[in-house]
């Protein structure tokens, strides 16, 4: 077994997991680039190598596994500087993207503002061509209309374009024809987007929205994974690189170029899964996972070990993906969030000073104070050690700096103005709890906190006081959870075939060829990485809904063969499941199956984060501190975290310093350093 390496890219910091042949682990962080992100991550893989006394070349020719998870897709999302996209539609149906089936995210605002537009009215090109539910055609495809529509794009600077026909994931021949012209009319076009190969299932606008947000982020995706494919090929990695998908699993670097959309999410979805794999280790079935780094705040709620996974509606920046995503809140919440007084009052975030500039404190050209700014004012974190000692803080101006432009048009001093910085941070970031738990229905008191990410610890336990949460764990592996969380994530492989058939009028047969087919499919993509056979895992779901419905349940189906009885069963099911979530189940409807899926896994090996030598149950601390507590300075002890022994126990006013994160301990809460290799807080005093 050689090397294995989980790298995560976010706003601030490339998050690095270096897991070593005799089951080591070494963390590292570097600056983000934005403007190339495979430069930081090159950048980080030379300092992991240097710090074994290895060229690059020599720890990628050892290196058995390279996982990574990007922000890339997400960022043009954010950011709107995707390709320049057309859409080429069923005549009829070119505003579907605009109509959004109605929905509208505040519907009490009559001048809330539409969408901004990804694809322009005018390059949005309709074509002659019909096709009914079943897939019969009713209207033939014009070819000329479609040659003549690719032509006006190809004039207009077009460099991607996503063709979405009706029905055509029932019958995909007239989609691919307009494919095959699209090649034939525009060779150079940097990428073709097909509805029937994105996503190849009903709704229409779920549909469209999918197929169009793929081509928008396609191209940048697609550059960057190339490029760093290409570099790490070139520096000596013999191995495929392996990227984290929105579903929760990895997939081959090819795989994902061809559906650039999967990658969105991947930095946070890594996240919970390694959160799921330490709260099983620990025996933690219900808990909310939470990361917070420089950019943002990530919130999942996880009950029975499993991340809920939602096959649709899942919004990014106000578009929908009706793909399979790990069900993850995220805000614009993190030490790099830049706090201002608008309209005469405080305000944090969602704006970050990323990597470039950064925090004041970072000495890169920051002059907005932010949050990490405020904690260094109240004395959470030590200047020398930030990071590992890697990237020192500067104290000089900072406080003068967020007094004169946040506390001075409060009213406020500086250390006011830090408190004000931290509480208000505090309760948006717990805002985000409340909407996974308590706007679903869920008491966030009765779940664990499972915190991680590298600003996480620093507000955890504060968190927890105002939530009434008594339990929060705190992995030493924390600052690059994440890139622990694609170490641990299975290879994975999630298909919808439609089928759109009344289960009365369902053929089993049929069912279950479709079934086959996309397990044959996923055995032959999972084997490509190198999963073997018996490591293969499928699971069956039949996607149902009542008639008139246009959202679908997944019922789970038992493997083997698919007969009249699985049908029956299947629609029972169906009728139970929709009586638990909606409390109403109409047992006289026959139940619509709009399609089946199979959610294909491919068993890894996961690392074990090492576990902590025992220790004596007093542990005394390297030092003190000033620190803010409850309005005012007391003396906080100060611990080395490497230097703290499983068993050991320390009562706050407390501060733990890891080398990339810090665990504020504040009065009335204990943390103890369990086997594992996790501190666990609890709200009470130290016996």
């Amino acid at each position: 077994m050689g090397y294995r390496i989980g790298i995560d890219v976010g706003g601030t910091f490339t998050d690095f997991l270096l897991v070593t042949p005799d089951g080591g682990f070494v963390l590292d962080k570097n600056f983000t680039t934005p403007r190339d992100e495979s430069a930081g991550v090159l950048s980080g893989l030379n300092r992991l190598a240097s710090a074994r006394d290895l060229t690059l070349k020599k720890l990628l020719a050892q290196t058995d596994v390279i996982i990574h998870g990007t922000t890339t897709a997400d960022n043009t999302m954010i950011e709107l500087n995707g390709a320049k996209t057309g859409l080429v539609v069923t005549k009829g149906a070119r505003d579907e993207i605009e109509m959004r089936r109605g929905y509208k995210e505040s519907i009490w605002d009559p001048s809330y503002p539409a969408p901004p537009q990804i694809v322009p009215r005018r390059y949005r090109l309709t074509v002659n061509e019909r096709l009914d539910h079943l897939g019969e055609v009713l209207v033939p495809l014009d070819e000329n209309e479609v040659r003549a529509a690719v032509r006006r794009l190809r004039g207009a600077g077009i460099e991607s374009i996503a063709v979405v026909t009706l029905f055509s994931w029932v019958n995909p021949a007239h989609e691919a024809r307009i494919g095959e012209i699209v090649r034939e009319e525009y060779p150079g076009l940097g990428m073709l987007s097909l509805s029937h190969k994105v996503h190849p299932a009903a709704p229409e606008f779920e549909r469209t929205s999918t197929t169009v947000v793929n081509a928008y982020v396609g191209p940048r995706v697609q550059a960057y994974l190339r490029k760093l494919s290409d570099s790490l090929r070139e520096s000596g990695f013999r191995k495929d690189l392996l990227i984290m998908q929105s579903s929760g699993g990895i997939t081959s670097v090819e795989a994902a170029i061809s559906r650039p959309i999967s990658t969105l999410a991947s930095g946070p979805t890594g996240g919970v899964m390694g959160a799921a794999e330490t709260a099983k280790r620990i025996g933690t079935k219900d808990f909310i996972s939470v990361d917070m780094g420089g950019t943002s705040y990530d919130v999942c709620l996880v009950r029975g070990a499993e991340p809920n996974v939602k096959t649709s509606w899942n919004w990014v920046n106000r578009y929908l993906i009706a793909l399979p995503m790990v069900d993850v809140i995220s805000i614009g919440a993190g030490g790099g969030s830049i706090a201002r007084v608008k309209a005469g009052g405080l305000q944090v975030g969602p704006e970050s000073a990323g990597s470039d500039p950064g925090p004041i404190c970072y000495a890169r050209g920051g002059a907005e104070p932010t949050v990490t700014d405020a904690n260094l004012v109240l004395g959470y974190l030590n200047p020398e050690t930030f990071a590992g000692g890697a990237y020192p803080l500067k104290k000089d101006t900072v406080a003068e700096i967020l007094e004169d432009k946040v506390g001075a048009p409060l009213g406020f001093d500086a250390v006011e103005a830090a408190w004000g910085i931290y509480r208000l941070v505090n309760a948006d970031m717990n805002n985000a709890i409340r909407r996974v738990s308590a706007e679903r229905g869920l008491d966030p008191r009765e779940f664990a906190l499972v915190v991680f990410g590298g600003n996480g610890a620093v507000h955890a336990l504060a968190q927890a006081e105002d939530l009434g949460i008594t339990k929060v764990v705190v992995p030493k592996t924390a600052p690059a959870f994440s890139a622990l969380g694609l170490l641990s994530a299975d290879n994975l492989v999630d298909q919808v075939r439609a089928s759109l058939t009344p289960s009365k009028e369902a053929d089993p047969k049929k069912i279950a060829a479709l079934f086959k087919e996309l397990e044959a499919t996923a055995t032959a993509e999972i084997r490509k990485a190198g999963v073997r056979a018996n490591k293969i895992e499928h699971r069956r779901f039949a996607q149902c809904r009542y008639e008139g419905q246009t959202w679908d349940i997944d019922v789970p189906v038992p493997g083997g063969a698919v007969t009249a009885a699985t049908i029956e069963r299947i629609a029972e099911d169906f009728h139970r499941i929709h009586e638990a979530e909606h409390t109403y189940a109409r047992r006289a409807e026959d139940v619509l199956v709009s399609g089946v899926r199979v959610r294909s896994r491919g068993l890894v090996d996961k690392p074990a984060p090492p576990k902590p030598a025992g220790g004596r149950a007093a542990i005394k601390p390297a030092a003190t501190r000033q620190a803010y507590f409850g309005g005012r300075f007391r003396k906080a002890a100060i611990y080395d975290g490497p230097g703290v022994r499983a068993g050991q126990t320390i009562a706050g006013p407390a501060i733990v310093e890891e080398p990339f994160t810090t665990v504020v301990v504040p009065p009335g809460w204990t943390v103890k350093l369990d086997t594992k290799g996790n501190y666990v807080a609890t709200k009470g005093a130290a016996r």
